[in-house]
C-alpha cells in the first residue's frame, strides 16, 4: 500500500500514467474529430456520369445540393436510362464523401470508430 493510500505504484491499472493528463487529451480529441467533421461537412463534392451528362453535387453532410442534365441526354421514350444515369451519378458523389470521411477520420485511430 502507497503511503497516502490507494493503489500501490501510483494509478494501478493506469500503469502510471496520470488521468488527468488521459482526460485533457480526450477532450482534445473531441474537439479535433468535430472539427474536422465540420471541415468535412462544409466540403462540397461532385460526381457525373454518361460522360458528363449527368452532374450531381453533394455536401460532406450528404445533402444533395444539385443534379444538372444536359438537355440532349432526356429521350422521353428512354426515361429508365436517364434515371439510372441520376442514381449511377448521385451514388458516386456519396462514395466520395465516404472515402474523405474515413480518410480525414482515420487519422485518430480509434478501434472500432468508423
Amino acid at each position: 500500500m502507497s503511503k497516502r493510500g490507494g493503489f500501490p505504484g501510483g494509478m494501478g491499472g493506469f500503469g502510471g500514467m496520470n488521468i488527468n493528463n488521459l482526460m485533457k487529451q480526450a477532450k482534445q480529441m473531441q474537439a479535433d474529430i468535430t472539427k474536422t467533421q465540420e471541415e468535412l461537412s462544409s466540403k462540397v463534392f461532385t460526381a457525373s456520369s454518361g460522360g458528363g451528362a449527368i452532374e450531381a453535387t453533394v455536401t460532406g453532410a450528404k445533402v444533395l445540393k444539385s443534379i444538372k442534365i444536359k438537355p440532349d441526354v432526356v429521350d422521353p421514350d428512354d426515361v429508365e436510362m436517364l434515371q439510372d444515369l441520376i442514381l449511377s451519378c448521385v451514388n458516386e458523389a456519396l462514395r466520395q464523401v465516404d472515402a474523405a470521411s474515413e480518410s480525414a477520420m482515420g487519422k485518430f485511430n480509434i478501434p472500432g470508430f468508423m
